[in-house]
């Protein structure tokens, strides 16, 4: 599993033009699964979401009750190794992925993090304005504790 998350002071996601999740300060997390994720890779993003110190004063999400915005972001494991046309073999199936992210976010909410997110398979327009700007890729493989790529 992969989350890219951007420190921001608002972010907002919208499907044909009405807002579907928005938050003011706190981290937009765009995340993408794969074939291999189960629950325990969710729940290590979900937890590293939460406990990063990476606000301002290095502090966290749990810390200052901060937001989460969570979108899903097949595209997370796109390859363009090769030719023009990136390959998406690597990304999981919706039936697969769908779950997963809502693990996350589920997750979150458990932590007492306020959680918005985007529409699962929605083609959504995706406004943020970055906060410093800090930006943080979140590398979890299949059984493979505290992966960081």
């Amino acid at each position: 599993m992969r989350a890219v998350l951007q420190r921001v002071t608002r972010a907002r996601v919208s499907v044909a033009g009405q807002t579907v999740g928005e938050i003011g300060p706190g981290l937009l997390a765009l995340v993408g699964v794969t074939h291999t994720d189960t629950v325990a890779e969710a729940q290590w993003i979900a937890r590293k979401i939460a406990d990063l110190r990476i606000l301002r004063e290095e502090t966290s999400v749990a810390d200052t009750g901060a937001e989460v915005l969570v979108v899903s972001q097949f595209t997370l494991y796109g390859q363009a190794r090769k030719g023009r046309r990136p390959s998406w073999t690597d990304a999981a199936p919706g039936e697969v992925a769908e779950p997963l992210v809502d693990t996350v976010v589920a997750a979150l909410r458990e932590r007492g993090v306020r959680t918005e997110t985007g529409a699962f398979g929605a083609d959504m327009a995706v406004e943020l304005t970055n906060d410093g700007p800090v930006t943080l890729v979140l590398d979890r493989r299949a059984g493979v504790e505290g992966c960081w790529c």
